[in-house]
């Protein structure tokens, strides 16, 4: 099988950009830290993706790179990393917390000295300021006590936001597999299975078609627990007049998209079709508002005010988009507070919830911007609201 995925050069090229962002911010050398869940960072470098250990990458301005893995990912590291350094600190171990005494680790230090960091008065960037852990920054301060840390987030917001053409490449892959996941989930729908039965079932279909695991963690909500934003797939038994809301995914070398849409078990009347149909004209309004040149505030503040103005601010959660890229939802987000300008290749979750008192729903697709519109990566919304009959 040709498998879609990100080339060994373009590693390299990211470390190249990284470092020059660094000359230009007179940052010595930048750290960045992931977790199993969040391993975005490392991996947009290294390739590595950790696992109950944390990772990291330590990059230097003048250009040279090493990735960072716990003490039980030295050979693990060593076999998929597209960086040729590999250092194993303490200060990547699991939460258990092992002392691992018998282990001679590697110290940052170390790290620094391999990529051509000397000194004791340098300037130490966190690219990834959240996912550092309390041992990583102690360990970063008891290594080079004279250093300034600063935060450069927003380095790893401008390299990761324009995606390059084999990475839109990963994402149109996933949503490829993530249709068909659809499909076998609506056709395996009926009263009486479970939301984890049929999360079983989208993830079987994404595994057989060349997904290397979920996008996020999958879920299929049903009428009430439909109002949570983030929730995870119980033993509910789904009945036959319920509201069904699917958000599947697929993970392709490290990119995450995913399709949520509502599913109705039978005929949806009344007030519940209202909310759903507002739901859906938002979203498809969203899609209509982006181009590159558009300051991204903008639109989510008439996104809010036709939540306002229809009478559903009390049901308004965020919107309306998000980042998407290797992890579901990344920088930068779409709010009444940001001001940046869209730019063409940028890739968002385009990302409309409303939750009301007994139920929710979420129409959600990924879109590239481009000069005069998007490039939507699904067609599946299309359809419209899914109505089950039984």
């Amino acid at each position: 099988m040709n498998r879609v995925c990100i080339p060994d050069y373009e590693y390299r090229e990211r470390v190249q950009r990284a470092a020059k962002m660094l000359r230009d911010a007179n940052i010595d050398v930048m750290v960045v830290a992931s977790t199993e869940s969040d391993y975005a960072n490392a991996r947009y470098f290294s390739g590595f993706w950790p696992l109950f250990e944390r990772a990291g990458v330590a990059i230097s301005a003048n250009g040279d790179a090493a990735l960072l893995v716990g003490p039980e990912s030295a050979i693990f590291g060593k076999d998929v990393s597209r960086l040729d350094k590999i250092f194993v600190l303490k200060e990547f171990r699991e939460s258990a917390d092992p002392s691992y005494p018998e282990l001679k680790a590697d110290t940052f230090r170390d790290v620094f000295n391999s990529i051509g960091v000397h000194g004791e008065h340098i300037k130490i960037g966190l690219g990834s300021y959240v996912e550092c852990t309390l041992p990583i920054f102690e360990g970063l301060k008891d290594s080079f006590p004279q250093a300034e840390i600063v935060r450069c987030n927003d380095i790893m917001v401008n390299l990761r936001k324009i995606k390059s053409e084999n990475e839109l490449a990963c994402i149109r892959e996933g949503f490829r597999i993530i249709e068909l996941a659809t499909d076998e989930v609506i056709r395996n729908l009926k009263p009486g299975v479970t939301e984890l039965q049929m999360v079983g079932v989208a993830q079987r279909v994404i595994y057989e078609n060349g997904a290397e695991y979920e996008g996020l963690p999958m879920y299929v909500f049903s009428e009430e627990s439909t109002r949570h934003a983030i929730s995870r797939s119980g033993y509910r038994q789904i009945g036959k007049n319920d509201i069904v809301q699917l958000n599947l995914s697929a993970k392709i070398d490290g990119y995450s998209p995913s399709i949520g849409l509502p599913v109705v078990m039978s005929r949806l009347e009344g007030e519940r079709r209202e909310l759903v149909e507002f739901c859906r004209q938002m979203h498809e309004w969203t899609g209509e508002q982006i181009r590159a040149g558009v300051v991204a505030s903008d639109i989510a503040k008439e996104f809010l005010q036709k939540y306002k103005d229809a009478g559903y601010e009390k049901n308004y959660v965020y919107g309306p988009c998000h980042g998407t890229g290797m992890i579901e939802v990344e920088a930068p987000w779409m709010e009444t507070n940001t001001d940046y300008v869209l730019e063409e290749n940028m890739t968002f979750q385009v990302d409309t919830f409303i939750s009301g008192p007994t139920f929710g729903c979420r129409w959600e697709k990924g879109i590239a911007v481009k000069r005069d519109g998007i490039e939507s990566y699904t067609d599946y919304l299309k359809k419209g609201i899914i109505e089950l009959e039984f």
